[in-house]
């Protein structure tokens, strides 16, 4: 059966499957295989348990883009996703998928302007992707109405309970339309979730897709601890410092991939964006240049990306880390195939150390912090090479050429001053120093990341700074300097740790506390 085949007899039509072909999608993964007939053929609502990076959006996206109506006026479906980044994703992946239908998509999430959205949400919107704060805020403003829907789907519902966005949620139910569908995805199924579906959702049928092992082999996994402005920079070393660089570098959006694109084109890479804005005929292009090497450095993000195969790339490296550990996954095992050992490099600010944490946790790797190269160290790894190539040069290739343009230059002079010459006139910009910007807190001290900790005992607990300290360091011998910005109020309490140790706090004090309300969880944040 041809990979168009395979989508085609899930019930979708024919101008999805020329999206899906423009995708590069190769077969239907199980989750689609399961939730592209039902949407398309049944009236059922559907819970899915199914990992993060599995097919997810695009199970639930091509349906819900085949059966929207563009001349519709209202919201038709919402998108409740658990932070920014997968809201930008969901988004951006829906967009590109949508074809030549004209169909008004539009992320709304905590930090982007809240005028902006307005503006986008009064033109009209068809599909709502947002975090559950925002669309609170819009809500309440009588900004968003979301009394007509079709679909309202809850992603990553699990994500939605640890972050405590699920009163949300169900406050959030009570503004829409009891006769929509209702779709929950979610990688376990705590109770909380299960109370949800029976109690929020009409009859439902339930999927669940085996979970994948989340481990990738023959990949060297490091990380290095950068600012955001000095990461453009460190990427620059790493490509110089490497011999033979031929990598895929992952931003988080299209702007960020045009805009690194371009910059490592002014700096004299050879260097390509693919992002979903692009043609059939673009994409095509710029793969077949990327393929052939015409250029080493393809700059993609995550949706772009997919249907990329290419088997012998030196390098993967996150500019922007992954929401989550199955797309960390899926980014890095496009090195390391075909027996080679391949090289994943990470950028982390020093408040992300978290989630790098999380990420190295889930998918059992060792991802080693590393140091960025010097420009010294730069520039004598980039003479070795000019040294090995000259040396190369002489013993295999034809020069009879240049044998007397040779003689003359030596007639009179010092050998060593003309070669010196010779090195200058060929390679004087590429071993510049001045080439290299210097990087200002190259190095951040490590486990620099804060976790700010929400304690259910306050004032009418008795509870004050002096105890909160006391009570964590006898439970757990954590230095008390470690412990700041202690606020005790009425009900509960806040307190900020570095990451590792929030970990081993929230580790201790919710041990054995199964389905019980913990005493400490990390504290909501602010969207």
């Amino acid at each position: 059966m041809s990979d168009l085949e395979s989508f085609r007899v899930l019930g979708l039509s024919e101008e999805t499957l020329k999206t899906i072909k423009h995708k590069g999608f190769e077969e239907p993964t199980p989750i689609q295989e399961k939730v592209i007939p039902l949407l398309l053929h049944s009236d059922k609502d559907i819970v899915g348990q199914a990992q993060t990076g599995t097919g997810k959006t695009a199970a639930f996206g091509l349906p819900l883009l085949e059966r929207i109506n563009p001349s519709a006026h209202e919201v038709k479906a919402i998108v409740l996703t658990p932070t920014r980044e997968l809201t930008i994703q969901v988004a951006e992946e829906l967009a590109s998928m949508r074809g030549k239908k004209k169909l008004k998509i539009a992320p709304v999430y905590g930090g982007q302007s809240m005028e902006l959205q307005m503006r986008h949400l009064r033109e009209g919107v068809h599909i709502v992707v947002g975090t559950p704060g925002r669309i609170m805020d819009h809500l309440r403003r009588k900004t968003l109405k979301i009394d007509h829907l079709d679909y309202f789907i809850l992603d990553e519902a699990d994500e939605m309970l640890n972050m405590g966005f699920l009163e949300d949620v169900q406050e959030i139910l009570k503004y829409t339309n009891t006769d929509k569908r209702n779709l929950l995805f979610s990688a376990t199924m705590p109770a909380e979730i299960l109370q949800i579906a029976k109690t929020q959702m009409g009859p439902y049928e339930m999927i669940k897709v085996q979970d994948q092992q989340l481990t990738v082999e023959q990949t060297d996994q490091i990380y290095f601890q950068v600012s955001e402005a000095n990461k453009f920079e460190a990427l620059c070393r790493i490509i110089d410092y490497v011999e033979d660089f031929y990598g895929l570098i992952f931003c988080r959006t299209k702007n960020d991939s045009d805009q690194i694109a371009h910059r490592l084109l002014d700096r004299g890479y050879d260097a390509e964006a693919l992002h979903g804005d692009l043609s059939q005929i673009q994409r095509e292009k710029v793969m077949n240049k990327f393929k052939k090497r015409w250029v080493n450095i393809l700059v993609a993000t995550d949706v772009a990306a997919r249907g990329i195969d290419v088997s012998d790339l030196t390098h993967v490296i996150n500019f922007s880390l992954p929401h989550d550990p199955e797309a960390y996954v899926h980014r890095i095992g496009r090195t390391g195939r075909a027996g080679k050992e391949g090289t994943a490099v990470t950028f982390i600010t020093p408040s992300e150390e978290k989630k790098l944490l999380i990420i190295e946790r889930k998918t059992k790797a060792k991802i080693r912090r590393e140091k960025l190269p010097q420009i010294k160290e730069i520039i004598e790894a980039k003479q070795v090479r000019i040294q090995t190539e000259v040396e190369n040069m002489a013993v295999l290739d034809d020069l009879t050429d240049y044998v007397p343009l040779a003689q003359d230059l030596l007639r009179g002079n010092d050998a060593e001053l003309v070669l010196a010459a010779v090195l200058k006139y060929a390679f004087e910009e590429e071993l510049d120093p001045a080439h290299y910007n210097e990087l200002r807190s190259e190095q951040p001290k490590p486990h620099g990341g804060q976790t700010r900790l929400f304690i259910a005992r306050g004032h009418k607990d008795q509870m004050t700074p002096k105890k909160l300290i006391r009570m964590i360091t006898e439970e757990t011998h954590i230095p008390p300097k470690k412990i700041q910005e202690i606020r005790i109020q009425e009900e509960f309490s806040f307190m900020t740790v570095p990451f590792r140790e929030a970990e081993m706090i929230l580790k201790h004090f919710n041990r054995g506390k199964k389905g019980k309300k913990p005493l400490v969880e990390v504290a909501r944040p602010k969207e």
